[in-house]
């Protein structure tokens, strides 16, 4: 493996990207705001396995395409950023169940967010590109551990930061919307609120020229 300051490096600098806000830290707390707590925790799980995606694509070059293939980066760059309007606009209109103090949106929303959730992770290419470009910064050519076991391994620790990331956003906008619950009006604010980060992320990814 790399030496021991190569590896202090790469823990300190992966905290760092892991915990400044980006689109799968929005896109679990949106799930929490309209969904509630479990489905935001069920994203995020589904964000972390859609992240061992890239990290096998990165091991085995595969996201070398897109740097060689930049229209195939745009073409799933924009696949990526339509399902992610959709889901928003899928809030917008999913019907709120239930009577009594805690309304909730859809009884099988939880699974879906899970579903939505790996879905929306393997479609950003930005994700496989911050691998090929940030993982071999790290990697030791002459260390005893072959190179694609060193892509795999660091690569399963920056995902494991990233989605502890995730999870801590998940519980600090349960926090936040744990009083506001307790009606039907404010958990459609919730609701909508939810689908105006994801059609935003939607608008964002799909207008960044890289």
């Amino acid at each position: 493996m790399p030496s021991t300051e190569l590896l202090i490096a790469f823990f300190v600098t992966s905290a760092i990207f892991a915990y400044i806000p980006g689109p799968a830290m929005l896109y679990a707390a949106a799930q929490t705001m309209a969904r509630g707590r479990w489905s935001g925790l069920t994203a995020a799980l589904g964000i972390h396995l859609g992240g061992y995606v890239h990290v096998l694509a990165a091991a085995t070059g595969l996201s070398v395409l897109f740097h060689a293939v930049p229209p195939l980066y745009m073409a799933v760059k924009l696949v990526g950023a339509l399902y992610l309007i959709w889901l928003g606009v899928s809030l917008f209109r999913a019907k709120i169940e239930g009577s009594g103090t805690l309304p909730v949106i859809e009884r099988k929303s939880a699974r879906r967010a899970f579903l939505e959730s790996i879905t929306v992770e393997v479609l950003n290419p930005k994700t496989a590109i911050f691998f090929m470009a940030f993982l071999p910064q790290f990697i030791d050519a002459s260390a005893t551990f072959p190179v694609w076991l060193q892509f795999v391994v660091l690569g399963t620790v920056v995902n494991l930061m990233f989605s502890s990331a995730d999870i801590v956003c998940v519980f600090l906008a349960g926090a936040m919307i744990a009083r506001l619950r307790r009606s039907g009006r404010a958990q459609r604010l919730m609701q909508r609120a939810g689908g105006a980060v994801l059609v935003g992320l939607g608008v964002h990814v799909a207008l960044q020229k890289s």
